[in-house]
């Protein structure tokens, strides 16, 4: 939102104050308050009739520093509020005649005396940003309304990443953004995961503590700022500090919440019905045998939303003229080996036999005079239902309950962006606030009951919408996309702009939702979706399996869920780090190479892990345009090397696209290729990639529970590679790559393989002479 003409203006109808003398620095209980007036104080009679603004800092977790601006704080505490944490932290404030520093871990606020306002926040000795003169300001707008923004400082060359799932381009400079989520498809400004936190090229973050609207003017209103602001007295927002920007995802996550660590199974390859497509049993069953005998490894079903009857949606019942028994068909399908997921969502419709009961109860959220709130958009005469209300909760988890008990394994909860905001909550919660809130309680509910009800490691959803905190509730997905190359890269802007938001896990529809993929970019998002964390083919009017585009689509599905499926020993250890860490298994090149500007701009590839690099292809002609980093880095399908440090234009089959290992990089492969959850420790295939003279390696192997098995350690030292282990690894093997011949081994048999040489461990050490 803007309130200024140009640089000098302010627009008609608003009026401004900023701080500008510190008339009084207090510290009490680890917390620094400055009082600031909103002129310069020259004697006693000017602070008469005149404006005080504070600024409290304090620090709920080392390395973070809470701002929090007030004008008038005497206003009723208003709910919902984020969950955040709040851990035992070393304060330091140190003060002088000239400045006072507040410090927490290797972050300080600097405040300087007898000048105009300033605080400069510095991590470990080098400045990240600053609050400035002019920039904090109390702002009086329209019919009583009033506003508090801040403008933090943007250095020259500084990008800014972030602001939740957004499919605009990933860098935000010249952005407007504002914080409200909406149900916009992935080809707008609009997003249905906002998250008021951004992250900075220049390594650090900064949260927004407000579940209302932000509005963001990223470098759109003043040019060398970062500008946001809400309604109200009050501004609250963190300043978040790290070594390098993975460090400060991981503080930004633990002041809001970890990712879960979603369950193996959940890797492989989901199917569904797709959306208004027909379908009962016998095709379900058609589809699933179909892949079985095209030898198309298969993990998840999905049941979109005509499993239950039409106008009824959410009555939580099989639509029983497609599906007679369900109960039944579900084991059938579950004996395949298949895992269920079921579309739901927290509307209820007036048709179904919930609404009835949710309205004689009080479930569902109310107008100001007591009726229930209802409309016709999406399902006729829908209601929502009231998470704030306990007994609501319970009700809505008893119905989801019953389809457990029938064998549902996973819901895919969809919606949770159109919230009303004219509205009563039972708890008495904002209902501005609530807006984006909603979808926290929605998602956290569902997660909560598959954990209760399957277990701790086997709970998943399938969301579209999302809040700060959302992150918890694993996994995510992109939303309603178009079946062009267009939508697929704009689809990956929104994964990467989420996945530095704190979102570990990301999904997306393969081939797009909207409308029939040409086949060859059915071919292409086959291969960015396999190497994404999650991987689901739907659509919305088609189906999506493979043989109804042609012949060589079922051959690229084949080659790339197999090799997924295979590469889950490396990608479940890149799980557990993404939940342990915050730092997401699909990350920009910017978050593993920040010392690299080349990367701080690029949107079309990733990182997806460690140590696999990722550019998905958007065209036609299989052109890949990409750039590598410094080293030599090995195309893991192909074998050939490439030298880093430079862009390549090369074309590729619809069997190939660039995925490249970086130098210095153990790779595990499992030995199982038809499922994505198997003993990660039996039979694994260590691939070690262009380990250089004097460098060492290692790689973590970890169980379906994401607990530590063994560590395998490579270094290369006098032209000898050594590779030991520790922990335990049933069986064993090391695939040198790029090496075409050896001299001495000990501890292993030697054999040729594509693109190298395989060395079956007889023991835990093999050694091997160049």
């Amino acid at each position: 939102m803007k309130f200024t003409d140009g640089y000098w203006m302010t627009r008609k109808g608003y009026s401004m104050q900023h701080p500008v003398d510190i008339r009084d620095i207090v510290t009490k209980n680890d917390e620094l308050t400055l009082y600031a007036a909103t002129k310069k104080i020259v004697h006693k009679g000017d602070t008469l009739n005149g404006t005080l603004l504070k600024a409290s800092l304090s620090s709920p977790i080392p390395n973070v520093i809470k701002v929090q601006f007030n004008h008038h704080k005497g206003g009723l505490k208003k709910l919902p509020e984020f969950e955040l944490a709040q851990l035992e932290t070393d304060i330091q404030i140190v003060e002088d005649d000239d400045r006072t520093v507040f410090q927490t871990g290797d972050l300080t606020a600097t405040i300087r005396k007898n000048s105009n306002w300033g605080i400069s926040f510095d991590f470990a000795g080098r400045h990240l940003t600053g609050s400035v003169h002019r920039g904090p300001g109390y702002i009086n707008g329209p019919e009583d309304t009033v506003f508090f923004r801040e403008q933090l400082e943007l250095g020259i060359g500084e990008y800014i990443y972030g602001l939740g799932e957004r499919f605009t381009p990933f860098v935000k400079n010249g952005q407007v953004v504002d914080i409200w989520n909406e149900d916009g498809g992935t080809s707008s400004e609009q997003a249905y995961k906002n998250i008021p936190f951004y992250l900075s090229s220049k390594g650090y973050g900064v949260f927004v503590n407000h579940p209302e609207k932000v509005s963001y003017e990223v470098a759109s209103e003043n040019v060398s700022k970062v500008q946001f602001s809400v309604e109200g007295e009050s501004l609250e927002y963190y300043i978040i500090g790290g070594r390098n920007p993975k460090e400060v995802l991981d503080n930004y996550t633990t002041l809001t919440g970890k990712p879960a660590l979603p369950p193996a199974w959940t890797f492989g390859l989901w199917l569904t019905t797709s959306f208004t497509t027909d379908y009962d049993e016998a095709t379900v069953n058609h589809f699933v045998d179909g892949m079985k005998e095209r030898d198309l490894p298969l993990s998840v079903f999905h049941f979109d939303c005509f499993w239950m009857r039409e106008y009824q949606w959410c009555d939580f019942v099989w639509d029983e003229r497609m599906f007679p028994e369900p109960e039944a068909m579900l084991t059938r399908l579950k004996e395949k080996g298949l895992k269920i997921c079921a579309w739901i969502n927290p509307y209820i419709a007036e048709k179904s036999y919930l609404f009835d009961e949710g309205m004689e109860h009080g479930y569902l959220v109310k107008r100001a005079d007591g009726s229930v709130w209802q409309w016709d958009l999406w399902q006729a005469g829908m209601g929502l239902v009231d998470f704030t209300n306990p007994d609501a909760v319970k009700w809505y988890k008893s119905k989801l309950k019953v389809l457990i008990d029938q064998g549902v394994d996973s819901f895919k909860t969809d919606f949770g962006e159109r919230i009303p905001t004219d509205v009563v909550y039972y708890d008495g919660s904002d209902p501005v606030k609530m807006h984006n809130y909603y979808t926290f309680l929605y998602n956290k509910v569902v997660f909560e009951l598959l954990e209760e009800s399957l277990g701790k490691n086997e709970a998943a959803l399938f969301a579209r919408s999302a809040t700060v905190g959302g992150q918890q509730f694993p996994v995510h997905w992109g939303g309603d996309c178009s079946s062009t190359f267009e939508s697929m890269a704009e689809s990956l802007r929104g994964g990467l702009s989420l996945g530095v938001s704190g979102f570990g896990f990301w999904s997306h529809d393969i081939s797009g939702f909207e409308m029939t993929a040409a086949p060859e970019v059915y071919k292409r998002w086959v291969q960015f979706g396999m190497l994404s964390s999650h991987s689901r083919l739907h659509g919305n009017e088609s189906y999506r399996v493979p043989w109804l585009f042609d012949e060589e689509s079922v051959d690229v599905l084949r080659a790339f869920t197999k090799l997924k499926c295979r590469l889950m020993p490396y990608l479940f250890d890149a799980a557990v780090n993404a939940s342990e860490q915050g730092v997401p298994m699909m990350r920009p090149m910017v978050l593993d190479f920040h010392e690299d500007p080349t990367t701080h701009t690029l949107d079309r590839q990733y990182m997806f892990g460690d140590s696999l690099l990722v550019a998905p292809i958007f065209n036609t002609e299989g052109l890949a345009t990409y750039y590598v980093p410094e080293g030599k880095w090995t195309n893991f399908l192909t074998g050939a090397s490439v030298q880093g440090g430079r862009w390549y234009n090369e074309t590729f089959d619809f069997m190939n696209l660039p995925l490249l290992v970086k130098p210095n990089s153990i790779i595990a492969l499992g030995a199982e290729e038809n499922k994505p959850d198997y003993d990660y420790t039996d039979g694994v295939e260590l691939h070690i990639f262009e380990l250089e003279e004097g460098q060492s390696t290692s790689i973590s192997l970890v169980n379906m529970q994401g607990a530590q098995e063994a560590i395998v350690t490579a270094s290369r030292q006098n032209n000898t590679i050594d590779i030991a282990t520790e922990g335990t690894l049933k069986s064993w093997s090391v695939v040198l790559r790029g090496i075409t011949s050896v001299g001495a081994i000990v501890g292993a048999e030697q054999s040729t393989v594509e693109h190298g040489i395989r060395l079956q461990a007889q023991d835990q050490k093999v050694t091997v002479t160049l």
